[in-house]
């Protein structure tokens, strides 16, 4: 039977006499195959999704890259909503990061250190851009409360957004005892810094060490503590492999839970590990190809975002499974940005070498 082009309403989502073809889909002849290697883990389609989506993503990634036309993709889904991708090194923001941040700039322990965590509290480009234009050279030897709030609350008396989208910041009013969300931030920085907790980093012995480090301090949780440590590894602070600690966030959990029936008596970063290790068997046994990144494979940082990024596609692709709060629709649509992205990786993976000297490259995320 030939599938129906789906229909959109105006929110995004599909109407009911489209989704006729969603529920009609044939389990895929490899999803007998994935049963039997992860029991007793019982498997949804959804997980056999997780790795198509990795793949196709990635491959929009290297379409992009190669300055290929719109649409990149035959996907309906990917070709509507935004979704990150597929590495997360990849993504604009942590782009940025890297090479406008961690690399630019003095590179000492603190000053690095200040850098990073004073981009990732808001974890905006513009609000960065904002900062030097006003105040020149983002440094700790120069670092003033008064000049950076004045900044900062000037923006927000004008409306403009400071903190991105892609999570939520605790407002550390309890600990810091501010109205104003980002006095707290500020404070909250300074207070890392008169601690010292760039050399406590410096000095650790595992990516867990500095997750604990990072934990100490009011307002940041687990999934906070992760990406802080995650971002600091991408500089010469710390030099730990990115297979070796993971915490899922909200948004994981929730693919993890539509991925799998039953955990089988694994717990969340079990599974993440294990989804890691057999990444090449899982792609293998489905015949689908997955193109590295420069022949980087995937991470345990990248599998944890794409169980949260599989969450959101299956609210469409499996509307009939749900996650652990049940959510429908995914709120951010596709928009081009058409501002391209040199990609840098940290210099210490060596992989800058390997990235092609033809076509900037560009690739558009909520990071």
């Amino acid at each position: 039977m030939k599938k129906r082009k789906p229909k959109w309403n105006e929110k995004g989502i599909y109407h009911k006499e489209s989704q006729h073809h969603l529920e009609e889909r044939v389990l895929p002849t490899s999803f007998t195959g994935t049963l039997k290697r992860w029991a007793p883990a019982k498997p949804t389609i959804v997980f056999d999704t997780y790795w198509r989506f990795a793949a196709e993503r990635q491959s929009i990634f290297f379409r992009r890259l190669d300055e290929q036309s719109f649409p990149w993709t035959d996907d309906p889904i990917l070709q509507r909503f935004k979704f990150t991708n597929a590495y997360r090194v990849l993504d604009r923001v942590t782009q940025f990061l890297i090479r406008h941040v961690i690399y630019s700039g003095k590179q000492s322990a603190e000053e690095v250190f200040f850098r990073v965590i004073l981009f990732k509290l808001f974890n905006k480009i513009e609000t960065w851009q904002l900062l030097t234009q006003e105040l020149g050279e983002v440094s700790w030897a120069k670092y003033s409360f008064c000049k950076y709030d004045r900044v900062l609350s000037e923006a927000q008396k004008n409306s403009h957004r400071i903190y991105s989208a892609a999570y939520i910041m605790p407002s550390g009013q309890n600990a810091f005892g501010f109205q104003e969300k980002h006095r707290n931030h500020l404070v909250l920085l300074e207070k890392m810094m008169q601690d010292r907790l760039y050399s406590k980093l410096e000095k650790a012995k595992s990516m867990r060490d500095s997750f604990e480090f990072f934990k100490y301090y009011p307002t940041i949780g687990d999934f906070l503590a992760y990406q802080f440590t995650t971002d600091i590894n991408y500089s010469e602070l710390t030099d730990f492999s990115e297979m070796e600690f993971v915490i899922p966030g909200p948004g994981a959990r929730d693919g993890i839970y539509k991925c799998f029936a039953d955990l089988g008596g694994l717990n969340e970063v079990e599974l993440i590990k294990r989804v890691a290790e057999l990444q090449e068997q899982e792609f293998s046994c489905r015949n689908i190809k997955f193109k590295k990144l420069f022949g980087r494979a995937l991470q345990l940082i990248d599998c944890q975002n794409l169980f949260c990024e599989v969450d959101k596609y299956a609210r469409i692709a499996h509307p009939e499974i749900d996650g652990l709060r049940k959510r429908k629709r995914i709120k951010q649509l596709f928009h081009p940005n058409t501002e391209p992205i040199r990609y840098f990786f940290p210099p210490k993976w060596g992989l800058n070498e390997l990235i092609p000297k033809t076509g900037q490259g560009r690739c558009d995320t909520i990071y």
